[in-house]
């Protein structure tokens, strides 16, 4: 190939490649657009379905009560009250039909009032005698139109829809009848709608709102006439309007609009929805029938547009898979090409490779046979290791047995002394015919020579030379085995013993020997490390327990001066021993974490934090298999 084709054919590979990355995003845009454009009239479908019902309800919550004040002009007492309004009597009545009249809706409250707007009688006691000719549901009434209005009550700040209706004194319009009707229930129904909404009144306020921060605040910007009308109509209470935190545009016509959901400069950040720049909100809208309230709810464009990102991806996908299957169809033919090349070329090398193999194969068999006669010679090691660890192990115990040779003589000696005596004064009350005596003797003979068994019982157990048996071992009786051979030395030294094991609550699967033989060597060092550091005051800790379902802790702990960090990194290093020459050959604790090791356990030694040295030993329980057997 020339040099003037290969940057021909570079450049031709980049058009390509430049041409299919175009294709391919195309196929994301236009796949984004149409799953944006179909998700969003989704939603706008679904959203007007909640709209419809939600005003439909909210619509019989206000309007099933709108007829109320036209019935109340047919009392005769309401019209003989605005005849005589200083009766009291024409008061009491009229009050009691109020009260009925109101328990029987279930509104806030029913009054009638005067030409001038002074309530004369009310389902509520309190209103009597409130001036309300202020509000505009008065107004209207009382120039003979029905008044609806919101408002908030100047008593008790607490908000309701208020309906007016004149009473007809013949053709003079003689007072007016309201009723409050309480909007908690449209409150209450908010959750059902699944997105934040509002109910704005006329004056564009908005009255009710899914969102605390958005009620009493103006949609539209208010002029300063409307604002005095407001304040002199004292709809809202005191209540300052501030303008809704969301730009929103209200339209005639009441087209669906999306709006970004930020907050204007100037306003009060806590008042507003929490949305993240960027999120876009659809918001539609609907009038209550009759009244000129406006329901708007705002429905999230988040999840169409994350929809629309997946469709869009998925496009790029395919599209970009189409054009892989059209560059494998053009490579197909290269390689059909290249695999005949590379026929000739693998017949070759498999020739080569067949020489190859039989080369390594002869030098493999040979390698195999040198690594048997290893493997046989480390197995031959091993077992012969084996039984070195097995004589040392009886070797210690040996050790052990002869160092307490010289207590055991002074725990038998008086009992044998004893025995003596017994003896010879037995023979004597013998001669004297006093059998009774004589037999109170043998008695205290034999309970001497059952104390003598029990002073030389565990060292036959523990003189015995075994292998390895694990069985389910009591760890109460493995420590006191071993504290038993130390009887005599913990006294002489004034060691007091802390033992924290109940027969029969803490098992451990091992041989119960060995298991005697390694407290027996950390007991011993622990009382060595007390003598050496010159304590007044020794203490021996020896505790088990369980410390997981399948593992037990058995802890041995003096008040010695610990270990020093050196020894602590050489501990159980064979031959590594603190104490003078000739006393040790330091392979105790290389042994015992070596006895512990094989019955899957560890041994492991460290400072405790009140002082002295702390040895844990943690062996397996039995395994749920295992039958078990009694300790020796």
């Amino acid at each position: 190939m020339s040099w003037s084709a290969r940057p021909r054919g570079a450049l031709r590979t980049l058009a390509q490649a430049l041409l299919a990355l175009v294709l391919v995003l195309l196929a994301g845009w236009l796949g984004f657009s149409a799953s944006m454009q179909r998700g969003t009239e989704s939603l706008r479908q679904e959203a007007n379905h909640q709209l419809e019902l939600f005003g439909a309800a909210a619509e019989g919550i206000i309007k099933r009560l709108e007829h109320a004040p036209a019935t109340v002009q047919l009392n005769q007492d309401v019209l003989a009250l605005l005849r005589q309004p200083q009766s009291a009597a024409r008061v009491d009545s009229a009050n009691l039909y109020l009260r009925r009249l109101n328990a029987h809706l279930g509104s806030l409250s029913v009054f009638v009032l005067n030409e001038r707007g002074t309530v004369l009688a009310s389902s509520d006691a309190t209103m009597a005698g409130e001036d309300q000719a202020f509000r505009p549901y008065f107004l209207e009434a009382l120039s003979g139109r029905v008044g609806r209005h919101f408002a908030i009550d100047t008593r008790n700040q607490q908000p309701g829809y208020y309906v007016s209706h004149p009473i007809h004194d013949g053709a003079r319009v003689a007072g007016v009848a309201a009723i409050k009707i309480s909007l908690e229930a449209i409150n209450e129904a908010w959750p059902s709608l699944g997105s934040p909404a509002l109910l704005a009144d006329s004056n564009q306020v908005v009255i009710l709102s899914s969102e605390p921060g958005w009620r009493y605040t103006a949609l539209a910007e208010l002029s300063v006439d409307q604002r005095v009308d407001l304040q002199l109509s004292r709809l809202y209470g005191e209540q300052r309007l501030p303008r809704f935190p969301l730009k929103v545009d209200l339209r005639i016509d009441e087209n669906s609009q999306v709006v970004e959901g930020l907050v204007p400069h100037g306003l009060d950040a806590e008042a507003a929805m929490p949305l993240p720049a960027g999120r876009g909100l659809l918001v539609q809208g609907r009038t209550l029938n009759g009244m000129d309230w406006r329901l708007l709810m705002f429905s999230e464009l988040q999840p169409v547009r994350r929809e629309a990102v997946m469709h869009s991806l998925l496009a790029a996908l395919a599209a970009g898979t189409l054009l892989l299957l059209a560059l494998i169809t053009l490579q197909r033919r290269r390689l059909v090409r290249q695999k005949l090349q590379a026929q000739r070329w693998l017949q070759q090398a498999n020739t080569e490779l067949e020489h190859t193999v039989q080369r390594r194969t002869s030098a493999l068999t040979e390698a195999n046979l040198r690594l048997k006669r290893e493997v046989a010679e480390r197995q031959q090691a091993e077992t012969t290791l084996r039984q070195a660890q097995d004589e040392l192990v009886h070797a210690g115990k040996m050790a052990a047995l002869g160092q307490l040779a010289t207590g055991i003589t002074h725990e038998l000696t008086q009992p044998l002394g004893a025995i003596r005596t017994l003896s010879g004064n037995a023979l004597e009350f013998m001669k004297r015919g006093k059998l009774d005596t004589v037999q109170s003797n043998l008695q205290i003979l034999t309970r001497l020579a059952d104390q003598m068994g029990g002073i030389i019982e565990p060292l036959k157990g523990f003189a015995r030379k075994s292998k390895a048996q694990p069985v389910d071992c009591d760890v109460a009786v493995a420590i006191n085995n071993a504290l038993f051979l130390y009887d005599q030395r913990l006294r002489n030294e004034g060691v007091q013993l802390h033992k924290d094991c109940t027969p029969g609550a803490v098992h451990a699967w091992c041989d119960p020997n060995r298991l005697e033989q390694v407290l027996i060597n950390l007991i011993g060092n622990a009382l060595d490390a007390m003598r050496e550091a010159g304590v007044a005051q020794r203490q021996l800790w020896v505790s088990a327990c369980n410390e997981a379902p399948d593992r037990v802790l058995i802890e041995v702990r003096d008040s010695g001066a610990g270990l020093a960090e050196d020894v602590r990194a050489r501990l159980f290093e064979p031959f590594f021993t603190t104490k003078d020459a000739g006393v040790g050959l330091g392979l105790g604790l290389a042994i015992s974490r070596d006895i512990v090791r094989e019955a899957g356990g560890e041994l492991e030694a460290d400072n405790h934090p009140e002082g002295g040295a702390c040895f844990k030993l943690r062996l397996p329980t039995a395994p749920d298999s295992a039958t078990g057997a009694e300790s020796p």
